[in-house]
């Protein structure tokens, strides 16, 4: 990413002054940096975004595993008192019909809490997935804007050199691998 907010528009700046020499070439040059700084800009904001969301499913896998996690005690506790109950009933006595109601409804809270115990592991599952897609194109990203900004200070370089013709072929071969490598994050 940019050091400065403002780094696209002082080359654009740059651009608009080369522009009014009067060379042909050179303006095409400061033309494409324009362009170059625009696709550069935009690729950097979309890098970010890409990191804002790795951050935000990671934390969001996190607060489903803790709930998947209090989830799975709650479980234990009524398993527990559901096998408390049961070797109550078996042990006989006055309170038996009671103690297999109460080890019957621990049972049916028991299948509940495991299928929402899944269930939960399973959108942690999915916010890590989308955490890692998120992160895999902030690196690709990454590189597509370092491509790009490559490709701005060699065209530089050709008006700097008054005209040499090299180095804006080369910028422009440095762009096209920066936007097609932006445009690949995305398939």
């Amino acid at each position: 990413m940019t050091d400065s907010p403002t780094e696209h528009f002082e080359h654009v700046e740059h651009a608009e002054h080369v522009a009014h020499l009067g060379d042909v070439f050179l303006t095409q040059v400061s033309i494409t940096i324009a362009i170059l700084a625009v696709v550069a800009a935009t690729v950097g904001s979309l890098e970010t975004i890409e990191t804002a969301a790795t951050i935000g499913d990671k934390n969001a896998a996190v607060l489903l595993q803790n709930k998947a996690t209090d989830n799975w005690n709650f479980y234990q506790a009524k398993s527990i008192k559901k096998n408390l109950y049961a070797i109550a009933a078996a042990n006989g006595g006055p309170s038996v019909e009671d103690f297999k109601k109460k080890a019957e409804g621990y049972g049916a809270d028991e299948k509940e809490l495991f299928a929402k115990g899944e269930e939960l592991e399973h959108q942690t599952e999915e916010k890590l997935h989308a955490s890692e897609r998120h992160e895999h194109r902030h690196h690709i990203l990454t590189v597509a804007v370092t491509f790009l900004h490559v490709a701005i200070a060699i065209a530089t370089i050709s008006i700097i050199m008054r005209g040499q013709r090299w180095p804006w072929y080369s910028a422009l071969a440095l762009g096209a691998i920066g936007a097609a490598g932006a445009t690949y994050a995305y398939f």
